[in-house]
């Protein structure tokens, strides 16, 4: 089984488990729709990165109405999961069907977001996929990654996902549910966050930043001058 595979199997259920699998689901998503408004912007053409469900990009719909979204993702079966969902909106996104990684992200872009998507990647993936994000961003323009990083230290690492398993028990996860997460997990190549951040730096973001964190889940970005 593949990636791809192996989250349209979990297409079905998907939005289901997420408050159970993001302890820190409320603020994590607030966090990452509200960094946009509060920077003062208003974002006409947006692209999700690894948009899935569309979840996280209908969040940001519902509060710009006028936006035009590109969502581009793997797995075909999330992607209808997320056309349902923006057609209770009566919206209509351009849907691409790739790995982001190889594919030509068109532009140009008023905001690019993602949401526990490029913690997939590896190292030298997310580094190329940073700048090509900076490429494709309007002058102006925002990123903003709501993901998951690695522990700075291995026992730092070790206290987030005994943290996170503590968590999804306390939730009554069931044990298929999460036999199910974790084998998702193995296709996890996380980075810890500072190198993330100074990756973003390098590629020519200002004001660079992480705006929430809790353990693992981070959301950061910044903005193209």
């Amino acid at each position: 089984m593949n990636i791809q595979q192996a989250f349209d199997i979990a297409a079905a259920d998907y939005d289901n488990l997420r408050r159970v699998l993001i302890p820190c689901f409320d603020d994590f998503y607030k966090t990452a729709v509200e960094i946009i408004s509060s920077n003062g912007i208003t974002p006409l053409k947006v692209l999700d990165l690894g948009a899935g469900t569309g979840l996280y990009s209908g969040m940001v719909q519902a509060v710009f109405p006028n936006a035009e979204f590109t969502l581009l993702d793997l797995a075909p079966e999330m992607l209808e999961k997320a056309k349902s969902r923006f057609s209770k909106m009566g919206k209509s996104p351009k849907i691409l069907i790739g790995d982001y990684v190889e594919t030509d992200l068109g532009g140009s872009y008023d905001l690019v977001i993602s949401a526990l998507s490029i913690h997939h990647l590896s190292d030298v993936d997310k580094k190329r996929l940073y700048q090509q994000v900076y490429h494709v961003l309007s002058p102006g323009g925002m990123f903003v990654n709501a993901d998951q990083v690695l522990g700075k230290t291995p026992d730092l690492e070790k206290l987030y996902r005994q943290n996170w398993l503590d968590s999804v028990i306390a939730k009554g996860i069931s044990q298929e549910d999460l036999k199910a997460a974790q084998k998702r997990m193995e296709y996890d190549r996380m980075t810890p966050l500072d190198i993330q951040l100074a990756w973003l730096d390098a590629a020519g973001f200002q004001d660079v930043d992480c705006w929430y964190k809790n353990f693992s889940f981070a959301v950061f970005g910044g903005y193209k001058n």
